[in-house]
Formats: C-alpha cells, structure tokens, sequence
C-alpha cells in the first residue's frame, strides 16, 4: 500500500499556501489540512505560517497529543521527494523531535498549575493590598 502513496515535489506543494488550499510537510508526508482549517484549536494562522516549508520541527515542538498526532493520518495525501525541499526550508525527518513535544506538552500536573497560577497570583495581590493596609494606618 506504501507504494500507491504519491509522491510530491516541494514546489508543487508550496503551490497550496492559502485558506481555501493548505498542504503542509511533516515528517515527510504532505497533508491536504483545507478542510481542518476551520477546525484547528489554535486558529488558521498557525498553519498558514508553516506553508512553504518542512513544518516538522514546527509541529513537534508545539507538544501536539497523540490524539492530534493520529487525526493527521486522514489529512495524508503522499509523501515529499526530500531532496527537492530547499535546505532553508527543511526540518531533517529522521531527528526524533518527540522528546521536546513530552517536555514541552501539558501532561495533568501542566494543566493543573496552569490552572492554579490565576489563582495565586490573585490571593498575593489580595494578601499584599491587605498587608500595606495594615502597615500604612
């Protein structure tokens, strides 16, 4: 089945840069995203930024979930001939950059002190008004 995928070359994917026609490189493949443009979680803009380039580096380190990272199997249209991608506009596919996305993702403790910082940042103000009131009469 690997040898039905198509193959493109980056120009021919540098051709789709727009809302109403999105491909992006990742990891080697190339993903027709138009229809997920919409969908998103952080808005068209972060896509349409990495148009035009391997946004393999882009994507990992953003921390994308497993759940993202299996959604893109059915935006996957081919794969891109690497040696037609522009050396400043590449990310080396074979660099396991999963790592950083772990290190950098939210697991729960990460969302819980997220969370909490509003929190805390309020009750010192809150403690600090209370404090100088004190201090001042």
């Amino acid at each position: 089945m690997a040898s039905d995928r198509k193959t493109f070359v980056f120009s021919e994917v540098s051709k789709h840069d727009t809302v109403d026609d999105c491909w992006l490189i990742i990891a080697g493949k190339v993903y027709d995203v138009t229809t997920f443009m919409d969908d998103h979680p952080g808005g068209q803009e972060p896509l349409l930024a990495v148009v035009c380039k391997d946004a393999t580096k882009d994507f990992e380190v953003l921390g994308h979930s497993d759940e993202a990272k299996e959604m893109m199997k059915k935006y996957c249209i081919g794969d891109v001939d690497q040696s037609t991608v522009p050396l400043d506009h590449t990310t080396n596919p074979t660099i396991d950059y999963s790592y950083r996305a772990e290190g950098r993702g939210l697991g729960s403790s990460g969302k819980l002190f997220q969370f909490l910082v509003p929190f805390v940042i309020v009750g010192l103000a809150f403690i600090i008004k209370i404090y100088t009131k004190q201090t001042s009469a």
